[in-house]
């Protein structure tokens, strides 16, 4: 029963919030459809952001056209690609166009289009590195991105040449790991690897003539299901082989002399050019997280003040409720709690949820749950002479907890409000997992643009130290005039 309640509440308030996103959106035109599309964040030349927030590469430029062609809409939904492709798998997405190669195992879950890329996976290793042949590889540890072709490409060659393998979610972390020496080698997707290189990625590919499991780049959809959509991009990239135009956009992203996005060398790669390039895309992220921090500790205050208070209900099922669900929500690591509301429950409830609502409602639970269990400890650290002196003085329990308890208990939590509030912050960059658009995620797109991981995640450091610095204290603040 209380299983079934839980999963009734949040389909409520998914269905709640998910009508306030619905309404917020513009709406396509009543002739064309609009499909919702998925796609990888960090997967440059395939897709990336560039320095005008707006995402690009040889997947975007290709979907552009083909629904400019065949006359739909599309919403873009760029996260991991493990998350990606698991949107469209779970009907949370239509499609998913992310560099992703052909293979039989994923035939059996997707129907996929012709290929509208060949391409083979290299593997690739740090400059000046001692590793020569992949039989140097043997002891050593060798980095993957998970989910992709050239990470199961990698594996298939484990047990031969008997290395180790560790597994990243995002391209750039898997290359650093390597340029860092902390992994010897890894395997990627040739044309993504040499933009990176281009980009001044310290790597070299050892391959570059006997690429492995060459195969194709596809469209995926949901087997069985948006078979129009489907014909529709085999259709147009038919007519844009035909014509030149799909020509037009590999070179655009691949040939070195004609390219305006691999190597450029105009950009500069200071912090403070980094920093004043992106400027925009930094606030926007920081606003993002401030929104998502500022909703999500007022709503899970909110929830957190309820489960307290049924915490030291005289009921003893209120209490039971409480207990079970502090406790459920608690042990619930964050972004596993994140990826069952956005990608696992709407295959329950029927309802497809925004990244946004998934992520406040992630917030709010999880954040709720610590909340409440600090709560109900600051209501019972209060005197128990003081509950027995009110219902002597003839005030009825519910009264005595109001005019007496709560005042007084409030008081005591105050500076776990306040280290709430900071966790909250903080915790907001889990759900860039999920594709929100916050601080951490903005800093993941601008690296996979000009591969400045250091320069970049030290910036992003620096803007939330800043953030919590002046958080810290306005609190303090506020607790002197509380106290």
């Amino acid at each position: 029963m209380q299983k079934r309640g839980i999963i009734s509440l949040l389909a409520a308030v998914a269905m709640v919030l998910g009508l306030w996103q619905f309404a917020s959106q513009p709406t396509a035109a009543a002739d064309e459809p609009n499909y919702i599309i998925s796609t990888d964040a960090t997967y440059a030349p395939f897709d990336f952001q560039d320095k005008n927030n707006q995402y690009v590469g040889i997947d975007m430029d290709i979907l552009k056209e083909v629904a400019k062609r065949k006359h739909f809409t599309y919403t873009l939904k760029p996260m991991s690609f493990n998350a990606a492709a698991q949107m469209v798998a779970n009907g949370q997405a239509d499609g998913i166009i992310a560099g992703m190669m052909i293979t039989d195992e994923r035939k059996q879950v997707y129907d996929v289009s012709v290929p509208y890329y060949q391409s083979g996976v290299a593997w690739v290793v740090k400059d000046g590195s001692k590793v020569k042949s992949l039989e140097d590889l043997k002891g050593k540890t060798v980095a993957l991105k998970t989910g992709t072709a050239a990470a199961t490409y990698g594996k298939s060659l484990q047990d031969k040449y008997g290395f180790k393998i560790k597994y990243f979610n995002d391209t750039d972390t898997m290359y650093n790991d390597v340029v860092n020496g902390n992994s010897a080698a890894t395997f990627e997707d040739m044309p993504v690897i040499s933009y990176a290189i281009k980009n001044g990625m310290k790597l070299k590919v050892m391959n570059p003539n006997d690429l492995g499991n060459a195969g194709g780049c596809g469209f995926f959809v949901k087997k069985g299901e948006n078979a129009q959509l489907l014909a529709d991009f085999n259709q147009a990239f038919a007519e844009m082989k035909q014509d030149g135009t799909y020509d037009k956009i590999i070179a655009k992203y691949l040939n070195a002399k004609q390219s305006t996005f691999a190597g450029d060398k105009k950009d500069n790669n200071s912090v403070w050019g980094i920093l004043t390039s992106n400027k925009s895309a930094f606030a926007k992220g920081l606003w993002e997280t401030v929104v998502l921090t500022v909703f999500g500790i007022v709503f899970a205050s909110l929830w957190g003040l309820i489960l307290g208070i049924m915490g030291i209900s005289q009921n003893k099922f209120f209490r039971g409720l409480a207990t079970t669900i502090i406790y459920t929500f608690r042990g619930l690591p964050l972004m596993v709690l994140a990826f069952f509301i956005y990608i696992g429950l709407p295959g329950v409830i029927g309802v497809k949820i925004p990244a946004f609502t998934a992520g406040l409602i992630t917030l709010i639970l999880n954040e709720g749950a610590y909340t409440g269990a600090f709560v109900r400890g600051g209501f019972e650290a209060v005197d128990r002479g003081q509950m027995e002196a009110a219902r002597s003085l003839g005030l009825p329990y519910g009264s005595a907890m109001r005019k007496v308890i709560v005042p007084q208990g409030l008081k005591i939590m105050v500076p776990s409000f306040i280290n709430q509030f900071i966790i909250t912050l903080k915790d907001t960059s889990i759900l860039s997992a999920i594709g929100i658009l916050e601080l951490t995620q903005t800093g993941t797109l601008i690296v996979a643009r000009n591969s400045q991981g250091f320069r970049v995640w030290a910036i992003v450091a620096a803007i939330y130290l800043i953030v919590i610095t002046l958080l810290t204290w306005l609190s303090n603040w506020v607790e002197k005039k509380v106290r």
